[in-house]
């Protein structure tokens, strides 16, 4: 019985033939003469939020006006969404993405009482940085009409308030359309 070897030479000789022909091909070509030229790299300043600064000191007590409305029927399950932002956002924050970091209940609040506490809740959330917030507003089924008396207003305050992104009816198991869900801008600390 004959043996037969295999050859390690053509395994060699394979890659000898491949580093012939990149020298082959490479030999016309000379290295890139260097410049005088020196290239610095962009320091980058993030933007300072000056107007933030300036709303904090001209803005009076109570911003939200009672006088702006969004249409939406009481019963609707409604939502808000600001100008320029991906229909995706709304969508992740129905689903819950975004994990709620606070919450605010309004259960017996007056209008006037509800409007303050919600401004400070949000004033507060904003500065310690929380992208989603729940505000309970309650289902209205205490009411003369069995009607929510504090969501349209909500709704309507939330929408005047530049740090909200994104609002829409809480999930069944995080309150449903007795709660909001509210999406704020991310701002980075300096």
């Amino acid at each position: 019985m004959k043996r037969r070897d295999k050859k390690p030479e053509t395994v060699a000789t394979k890659e000898d033939d491949e580093m012939s022909l990149f020298r082959d091909s490479m030999q016309d070509v000379k290295p890139l003469t260097l410049s005088d030229k020196v290239v610095h790299a962009r320091k980058y300043t993030p933007p300072v939020p000056h107007h933030i600064q300036q709303d904090e000191q001209s803005a009076p007590e109570d911003p939200l006006s009672d006088h702006i409305s969004l249409d939406i029927a009481a019963g609707d399950e409604w939502s808000f969404l600001r100008p320029g932002l991906s229909r995706q956002t709304l969508r992740r924050l129905r689903r819950g993405y975004w994990r709620i970091q606070a919450h605010l209940d309004l259960h017996g609040f007056t209008r006037d009482e509800a409007r303050s506490e919600l401004t400070a809740f949000l004033d507060a959330s904003s500065k310690n940085n929380f992208r989603c917030v729940r505000v309970i507003h309650g289902r209205g089924l205490g009411s003369k009409n069995r009607e929510p008396v504090l969501k349209i207003s909500i709704g309507n305050w939330l929408v005047q308030r530049n740090d909200v992104l994104a609002f829409c009816q809480a999930r069944p198991e995080d309150g449903g359309s007795g709660a909001v869900l509210v999406l704020l801008k991310a701002f980075t600390k300096q």
